[in-house]
C-alpha cells in the first residue's frame, strides 16, 4: 500500500531539509535588486536576480540595522542571511539579516559612513565656515598641473581681473598617492598666505574622485586657515570636502567666478559710487541752500510788519468768508421758500381745478361727494378752472371703485 501524504507534511518535511543545511543557514547572495517594496509594517521585500534567475527576499523590520542605505531597484548588492521555506505558500526565500552595495556600491557605502562620522565631529557646521573675501591679489589652486579644470581656471579668473595673482600647485588628484599630495598642496599654499584657494579636478567616476572623499584631506580644508573653495567633477558630483568647504562651487569654472571678482564690474560699480556721490553733494548743497533761504523768509516772518500785515489778512478773510456765508445762507432760504410755495401752489383747490379736476356743491352750497345727497331734479353748481357750470341732477349711477 502506497504513502499518502497532506501538503503541509510534504512543506514541513522540505523546511527541515532547508534547516539541516548548514550552507543555506549563513549564506551570502549577490545580485541585482528588483521588485523592492517597503512595507508600512516596515519590513522590505525584494527579488534578487542575475541573468540566469532569481531568488524571493525579505528583510524584516528588526533586521534593518543591517541595511546603511535605502534600498532602490537596479541596485547591485550583496545579501546575507538565512534561506529558509514558508511552510504555508511552500515556498522558500532569503531572510536577509545584511545587506551591502557590491563595487562601487561599496565606495558609496564608505562615502556614507565618513560622511556621517565628520558630521558627527561637527566639520560640516556652518558655524565654522569662513568667509570668501571679495576683493583678492592672490588666487591658489590646488590640482593637476594639465588638464581642462586648470585651464578653465586661469582662463577665467584672468578674464574677470588680470591683476589677480594665481600660484598653482600641481597636485597629483588621482590615485593612492593622491591624497597626501592634495593635503601637501593645500598646506603650501597657506604658508604662502594666499587670500583664497581652490582644491578641486575635473569630472570623472567615483573612484576617479575618491581622493577627495579621504578623511585626511577632508580635516585639512578643515584645518586650513584660508578660506577654501572646493571645486571636483561637475554639478552633480558630490565628495566629502564639498561639506568641509567654506564654499562648494558645482565645477571649476564656478570656483574662478566665485574666487575672483570680476575688475570690470567693480570699475562700472565705482563709476556708479562716483556719481552718486557727486549727487548726493549736488542734493546736499541744495539742501543747505533752501535752509538758508527758509531762516531768511522766518525772520522776515518774524518782524512787526509782516505781523501787521498777516492781521489784516485775517481779517479780510474773516470779512470775506463772513460775506460767503452770508449770501450762501440767503441763497438757502430763498431755495427753500421756494420750495415751500411750491408746495402750497400742489395744495391749491385752484391748482387742483387747473388740472382737470371739478368741484361740485348743491344749490345750498354744500360739498356734494356721495350719490345719496343727489336726489333728481336738483340743481347743482360745478366749479372748473374758469368758472362755475350751473347743471341739474338727471340721475345718479352707483359705481365702486377699486372692488
Amino acid at each position: 500500500m502506497r504513502n499518502v501524504y497532506t501538503v503541509a507534511q510534504v512543506n514541513s518535511y522540505i523546511k527541515n531539509m532547508f534547516t539541516e543545511d548548514y550552507m543555506l543557514k549563513s549564506i551570502f547572495v549577490k545580485g541585482e535588486v528588483s521588485n523592492c517594496k517597503y512595507h508600512s509594517s516596515g519590513h522590505i521585500y525584494f527579488t534578487l536576480k542575475d541573468e540566469k534567475g532569481i531568488i524571493a527576499c525579505v528583510m524584516f523590520a528588526g533586521s534593518r540595522a543591517g541595511l546603511s542605505f535605502k534600498l532602490e531597484e537596479g541596485q547591485q548588492v550583496v545579501v546575507g542571511g538565512t534561506i529558509d521555506v514558508y511552510e504555508r505558500d511552500g515556498k522558500y526565500q532569503l531572510y536577509a539579516k545584511q545587506i551591502t552595495l557590491d563595487g562601487a556600491g561599496l565606495l558609496y557605502e564608505k562615502f556614507d559612513k565618513l560622511k556621517r562620522e565628520l558630521e558627527e565631529m561637527g566639520m560640516f557646521a556652518p558655524e565654522y565656515k569662513q568667509k570668501i573675501p571679495r576683493y583678492i591679489k592672490t588666487l591658489g589652486v590646488v590640482t593637476a598641473p594639465t588638464g581642462a579644470a586648470v585651464r578653465d581656471i586661469i582662463n577665467i579668473a584672468t578674464r574677470r581681473n588680470p591683476y589677480v595673482q594665481i600660484i598653482l600647485y600641481p597636485a597629483i588628484v588621482q590615485g593612492e598617492q593622491a591624497p597626501a599630495s592634495i593635503v601637501n598642496g593645500i598646506r603650501a599654499l597657506e604658508r604662502l598666505g594666499v587670500d583664497v584657494m581652490i582644491v578641486g579636478r575635473g569630472g570623472g567616476s567615483i573612484e576617479d574622485l575618491w581622493a577627495f572623499n579621504e578623511e585626511v584631506v577632508a580635516k585639512a580644508v578643515f584645518d586650513s586657515q584660508t578660506p577654501v573653495i572646493s571645486a571636483v567633477g561637475h554639478e552633480t558630483d558630490t565628495t566629502i570636502i564639498d561639506f568641509v568647504a567654506d564654499l562648494r562651487a558645482p565645477t571649476p569654472s564656478a570656483a574662478a567666478e566665485l574666487a575672483v571678482y570680476d575688475f570690470d564690474l567693480l570699475l562700472g560699480k565705482i563709476e556708479v559710487y562716483e556719481s552718486t556721490l557727486g549727487h548726493h553733494m549736488s542734493r546736499h548743497l541744495k539742501t543747505e541752500k533752501a535752509r538758508l533761504e527758509n531762516h531768511k523768509l522766518r525772520l522776515k516772518y518774524l518782524s512787526p510788519e509782516n505781523k501787521l500785515q498777516q492781521k489784516r489778512m485775517y481779517c479780510m478773510d474773516l470779512e470775506e468768508r463772513l460775506s460767503v456765508l452770508m449770501e450762501r445762507n440767503l441763497t438757502q432760504n430763498r431755495h427753500r421758500m421756494a420750495l415751500l410755495a411750491q408746495t402750497l401752489k400742489g395744495l391749491s383747490p385752484l391748482e387742483k381745478l387747473s388740472q382737470g379736476y371739478a368741484y361740485v356743491e348743491d344749490e345750498k352750497g354744500q360739498v356734494l361727494n356721495d350719490i345719496k345727497n343727489a336726489k333728481p331734479d336738483k340743481a347743482m353748481q360745478v366749479y372748473v378752472k374758469n368758472g362755475i357750470i350751473h347743471s341739474k341732477i338727471t340721475g345718479v349711477t352707483e359705481v365702486r371703485y377699486g372692488e
